[in-house]
């Protein structure tokens, strides 16, 4: 509800408390925020459909390219591999240079990588397909680190954990249409005379992202801002009080400390023991679903034949549940602030949900695997804006994106580990409870590691303090 009252707000002109904010104490929140969120979601979308939209009919690039598995699964591990050393000078990016010049890079490199990959549908072109999928694997980089920041930035403490959720539902949401789309738009072809259906298939598909990308790229350009006029909360004032008067400090000798203050950050994370926890717990739960998700079509075509479709249903359902996950605990958060407590129970229910899971996918019973599939993804998925939201409370005042960011490294590294190892396991055994059991003894590693996590509560403290 709008409210024209101005005499809460200090400093601030009565004529800019029009219809386009509304108060939240003594501090403004503008509408526009909400848009700037909305265009965040898309953009992370459009870089995360990409990441499964190949591994999830990998079983048709290999026959269409005459590639292996592990050369398709590449076109997913890539995103891990890049992201790793090019987050440190994307954070520094996004902590020097702001929220408004890191999304329009990345929407940049989306649209470049997307253009690639629709003249790669020649079946000796894979080396271009995987380019294309490498420069967008790339652009990654401004995506994952960015919804802690965005909504710390915009929103007011009542919103910022459903806004940082929300966020995050952006790049669930791409994951999810990556594996839906592709199965349905691309259809698998036995006969080597209809092979080049497949080559219009595809043409068809990135075409259709690169156009999408390219209109999100233009608007973006326009209309996306860095931030609002005002602090929209009493951490955010204390931040943009502290870098005024450490560039002050700067100024007055005659010195950059840009360089200074990100190494130092990265020092201060880096010795602080609680966030060195999250850091490998965040990694293990994350990095356990990257594997899963990069082996769920070779998984599920193992039972059940002819079921590429199955698999990339099976795919929506994980992260459809995890985006509801991730709003019931964005919300659970934003009414109780209890960030050790429901982090977690999320993972002990994550580690139960992959042991049901992994014992049920060979059922026979494809529904059966659906309904643990959509279990585990509630938990699962819904673990990633938990991770955030805790990182920033027991880093602050750290940039949300460097703690975000190293998070996202470190899911990365596990990543990649967890999905080599498990289809090393799963092409030496040919058995899947193998490869899903070290999965979910991953996770149970996680559990016992979060529990030695304090609730150091920063952010918290600092809202609380008095002007």
């Amino acid at each position: 509800m709008e409210d024209s009252k101005v005499s809460d707000v200090p400093n601030v002109p009565s004529e800019s408390l029009t219809g386009d904010v509304q108060l939240e104490k003594e501090y403004i929140t503008y509408k526009v925020r909400w848009v700037t969120l909305f265009l965040f979601v898309m953009y992370s979308t459009s870089n995360a459909f990409q990441w499964t939209q190949l591994v999830i009919i990998s079983n048709i690039l290999e026959n269409y390219y005459q590639v292996s598995t592990l050369a398709v699964s590449w076109t997913s591990m890539i995103y891990m591999v890049t992201y790793i050393p090019l987050i440190f000078p994307a954070s520094w990016f996004l902590q020097k240079k702001g929220l408004r010049l890191s999304v329009l890079l990345g929407s940049l490199g989306t649209c470049l990588g997307s253009w690639i990959k629709v003249f790669a549908t020649g079946r000796a072109h894979f080396l271009w397909l995987f380019v294309g999928q490498t420069v967008v694997a790339i652009s990654q980089i401004f995506v994952l680190g960015i919804p802690p920041q965005l909504a710390a930035t915009w929103f007011p403490s009542s919103q910022v954990s459903s806004a940082c959720a929300i966020g995050v539902f952006g790049n669930q949401l791409g994951v999810a249409l990556g594996f839906v789309i592709p199965v349905s738009v691309v259809a698998n072809q036995k006969l080597e005379e209809n092979m080049h259906l497949i080559g219009e298939d595809l043409f068809g598909m990135f075409l259709g992202v690169a156009i999408i990308t390219s209109v999100l790229l233009v608007v973006i350009v326009l209309v996306f801002k860095d931030q609002p006029e005002t602090p929209p909360s009493r951490a955010q004032e204390v931040l943009r009080q502290g870098k005024s008067n450490s560039n002050n400090a700067a100024e007055l000798a005659g010195q950059g400390n840009n360089e200074v203050d990100y190494a130092a950050s990265i020092k201060r994370l880096m010795t602080n023991r609680n966030y060195m926890l999250l850091l490998v717990t965040y990694g293990l739960n994350v990095g356990v679903f990257y594997a899963i998700s990069t082996l769920l079509n070779t998984v599920i075509l193992m039972h059940f034949e002819d079921a590429e479709a199955d698999a990339g249903r099976i795919g929506l359902v994980i992260v459809i549940c995890g985006m509801a996950g991730s709003m019931v605990c964005g919300i659970i958060l934003d009414k109780t602030h209890a960030y050790k407590m429901t982090t977690l129970l999320v993972y002990l229910f994550t580690f139960i949900g992959m042991i049901i899971y992994t014992f049920t996918v060979r059922s026979g019973y494809i529904e059966v695997v659906y309904t643990t599939a959509g279990l585990l993804g509630f938990f699962m998925t819904g673990y990633l804006p938990l991770g955030f939201e805790f990182a920033a409370e027991i880093t602050f005042p750290e940039s949300e994106g460097t703690s975000s960011g190293l998070l996202n490294a470190s899911a990365q590294v596990f990543g990649i580990i967890c999905t080599m190892a498990g289809e090393r396991l799963l092409g030496s055994s040919g058995d899947d409870r193998i490869a899903n059991g070290m999965l979910a003894l991953v996770l149970l590693l996680g559990t016992i590691l979060t529990g030695l996590i304090r609730a150091d509560y920063r952010r918290q403290a600092a809202a609380l303090s008095k002007c």
